[in-house]
């Protein structure tokens, strides 16, 4: 089972976390988990912290007991406007607030009171009003190299030069388009070792032709062995031999493989699948840390639970005791302290 859909964690943390060898045979069972535990923390915040791109239609605010100037959007937050519509006529941002002020989340519009427009039902308050916008938490991004080759709008293997800024789980974008990770595989990085390497770990120095086309935290491979790029130092690479349960091997002008090669979803999130250009920056979507880390706690648990039939204990003897599950606890309910979403109550009269 793939990733289908976007998640907040990687399946290289979790293996990392886990200590898992990089293997197909373990993929689909961390993918499962990863999705499983991003659904769950969904369902215990009460909100979805990736964006995407949608149109939906609310009912007029009078219709809400509320204001008649203020719409509600309860668990439709919105990152970004694009068009607000009533009655099939355009409010321009000019004549409305997001709210509140210091967002986004953006969790009500406000009409401004001291422009002519207005909220209105129309032949009918149901779906009045209509909104394209970006929904969800927040938008927040950071850099992840560059597009290493051009792409049209239907290639769903996309080549990148920093495979470490990018795991399998990763919500990406390019221009206007995000595209969701589903799997990652080796590519060549067109230099090929400059000196021969023996079968020791302690020879851990690789030279490569250039040094800046590496990043620290990258997984090479020569041959049939894999290599951690700890350091780079010049043109030289220093790793650490027999990776992912790879074997100690002898190389001699060997191509040089980096796990560059991204499978993704094309146009994900209700963007457009577009053509990029070679050398197009790349930037990957950020999860807040502590939601990041309760989906991967939470993901960690149910492989280790599933690899114990479900029974897992501590200690031994009398002090044997099933295992609590304290601290994920402790991080659910800091989750839900800072970024839980607490519904609003309306009255009724």
């Amino acid at each position: 089972m793939a990733i289908t859909t976007p998640v907040y964690t990687t399946r290289e943390a979790v293996k990392s976390a886990l200590d898992v060898k990089l293997t197909a045979r373990s993929d689909p069972q961390v993918d499962r988990a990863i999705e499983s535990a991003s659904r769950a923390v969904e369902g215990l915040l009460h909100r979805r912290f990736y964006p995407e791109r949608r149109t939906m239609s609310f009912d007029w605010p009078n219709a809400q007991l509320a204001r008649p100037w203020r719409l509600w959007l309860d668990a439709n937050e919105l990152i970004e406007v694009e068009a607000l519509t009533v009655g099939g006529e355009e409010i321009p941002s000019s004549d409305y607030f997001l709210r509140p002020d210091d967002g986004p989340p953006y969790r009500r519009i406000e009409i401004d009171l001291d422009s002519s427009a207005a909220f209105s039902a129309g032949g009918t308050h149901q779906r009045a009003i209509s909104i394209t916008g970006v929904y969800g938490y927040r938008a927040d991004e950071s850099p992840a190299g560059v597009l290493a080759a051009a792409l049209n709008a239907t290639q769903t293997s996309v080549t990148v030069t920093d495979s470490a800024a990018i795991g399998v789980g990763d919500l990406i974008r390019v221009g206007d388009e995000r595209m969701l990770v589903t799997g990652k595989a080796m590519a060549s990085t067109g230099q090929t070792l400059q000196s021969p390497l023996n079968t020791s770990a302690a020879d851990a120095l690789v030279a490569v032709t250039d040094g800046t086309a590496y990043q620290p935290g990258e997984v090479i491979l020569l041959d049939a062995e894999r290599m951690l790029i700890v350091d780079v130092a010049g043109n030289s690479l220093v790793v650490k031999r027999a990776w992912d349960g790879s074997v100690l091997a002898a190389h001699t002008g060997s191509t040089v493989y980096a796990l560059r090669a991204l499978t993704v979803e094309r146009g994900a999130v209700g963007t457009t699948a577009a053509t990029h250009n070679s050398g197009a920056a790349i930037v990957r979507h950020e999860v807040p840390a502590t939601v990041r880390e309760l989906v991967e706690a939470e993901a960690i648990n149910t492989l280790l639970q599933r690899q114990s039939g479900y029974a897992r204990s501590i200690g031994s003897g009398e002090n044997e005791r099933e295992v609590a599950g304290r601290a994920l606890r402790e991080i659910r309910d800091q989750a839900y302290a800072m970024y839980g979403r607490k519904a609003r109550i309306r009255g009724v009269s």
